[in-house]
């Protein structure tokens, strides 16, 4: 039996690979009984910021991850396969149905037990997968402090706004996607020199969030409120997330001087989510603010943006590459808590971590992914990284290893490298005598 904790992204992905591998799991959830700040349901593999799970473009290293998911069997990206809305380049999902089918492809595995309860202990006898995410409960971070021996590091998750459809004035906007790279499925909304100073004006002006006792702003790179990336400078915004290169304006033919985004929340195409603008501010002043983007004026707001702490254990000293505590075997960490950063990141070590955790369960040596490949460069990341400025890291190429040979072209070294990494990891999966019985 496999004690796994909490039923994210993660969690849900590492307890469908222990059952297809005839091991049996007690899957911990604390929702609804205790709810968390960002959370609206109780069900499984809630999506709280985008619906995005990054590029789907061939060659890219999003897609790479997201490849070597499928050909392990994963569970979570064959959801997301089928419930998909248009993006572009990009894999996005209706939330909403994403996670009901997750929760029902879970419940329905015989050999999965649902208990919906707080876990604050930890046995290190028990094979026992962490994956309570970045808003792990108060008891249990103290639970996993005590068994590490080391002090949490804490950084900030933000939730971009959600729009209604119907009520984006579509004379104001066009839809393209940049460089015309994949379906024109974003709305873009141009802006002036002039809207683009008023915005700026007013949004490194707003008041934001009063921050509780508790709380220091340690924000991660890649995901900073808006507003913190506007008060580095008055052209931060138009190099960052309001970048105008590569979409053209097909009315002027011009490119603007700035470019709010819009991506597709769900199926039905009724609402849009502002891409790159989470933010720590007050709802009034984020309604204020907003509705001077051209487009936006008569804005109605299903969701406004939000901020919320984000926990993950200092995995460099503490972790494995199968993702097993060094001084405790027994105990996996997998999503954000270990130190990764992303949804197809978290779900990559989710499976990781419940097929180890399933070798581990049936007598034989878990064995990391190799290094070429995008699951052997994450999980290589989060374990060798400088313990001294450890920061969560997406899936990039700058994670693998350069090739053997220099190839100038930027294109044809990806696709090489991409290349390599499935070639060597069919033969891990060959080499792994505990692949998914449904393979």
């Amino acid at each position: 039996m496999i004690r796994i904790i909490g039923a994210g992204l993660a969690g849900s992905e590492a307890a469908y690979q222990c059952a297809q591998r005839g091991v049996a799991v007690d899957l911990f959830e604390m929702r609804p009984v205790r709810p968390t700040p960002a959370h609206q349901t109780e069900n499984f593999a809630e999506l709280v910021c985008s619906n995005s799970l990054k590029s789907d473009s061939e060659n890219t290293a999003p897609w790479l991850l997201k490849e070597e998911m499928r050909r392990a069997g994963s569970l979570l990206m064959k959801i997301a396969r089928e419930c998909s809305v248009p993006a572009g380049h990009a894999l996005a999902v209706d939330r909403d149905t994403f996670a009901t089918r997750v929760t029902e492809a879970v419940v329905r595995e015989p050999l999965i037990t649902v208990r919906r309860e707080e876990v604050t202990k930890l046995d290190d006898d028990q094979i026992t997968i962490v994956a309570t995410g970045p808003l792990t409960s108060d008891a249990l971070s103290q639970e996993i402090a005590r068994l590490s021996g080391a002090s949490h590091l804490f950084f900030y998750d933000s939730i971009s706004p959600i729009v209604e459809a119907d009520s984006i004035d579509q004379s104001k906007v066009y839809l393209a996607a940049r460089y015309d790279k994949g379906s024109a499925d974003y709305i873009n909304c141009p802006m002036s020199k002039e809207d683009y100073d008023r915005f700026y004006d007013a949004l490194v002006a707003a008041q934001s969030v009063e921050e509780k006792d508790w709380e220091k702003l340690n924000y991660f790179e890649s995901c900073l409120p808006i507003e913190e990336i506007a008060r580095r400078g008055r052209d931060t915004l138009r190099f960052g997330p309001m970048k105008p290169v590569g979409l053209k304006d097909p009315r002027t033919g011009k490119m603007p001087y700035a470019v709010v985004q819009l991506r597709q929340e769900n199926l039905r195409a009724d609402s849009y989510n502002l891409v790159g603008f989470q933010n720590h501010l007050k709802f009034g002043e984020q309604a204020r603010v907003l509705r001077l983007i051209p487009g936006l004026e008569n804005a109605r707001f299903l969701r406004y943006g939000q901020i919320h702490r984000n926990t993950y254990i200092n995995s460099p000293t503490l972790l494995s590459e199968t993702l097993q505590m060094k001084q405790h075997p027994n105990i996996f960490f997998a999503g954000q808590i270990c130190g990764v950063e992303g949804y197809v990141e978290s779900i990559a070590t989710g499976l990781l971590a419940g097929i180890h955790a399933a070798s581990v369960a049936m007598g034989a040596p878990p064995a990391a992914p190799p290094r070429s490949t995008a699951f052997g460069s994450l999980t290589h990341y989060i374990t060798h990284a400088d313990a001294t400025k450890f920061q969560p890291a997406n899936i990039t190429f700058d994670l693998l290893p350069p090739l053997d040979r220099q190839i100038r072209d930027r294109k044809e070294r990806h696709r090489q490298q991409c290349e390599l990494a499935l070639r060597e990891f069919a033969q891990w999966l060959s080499a792994n005598l505990h692949q998914p019985l449904s393979s």
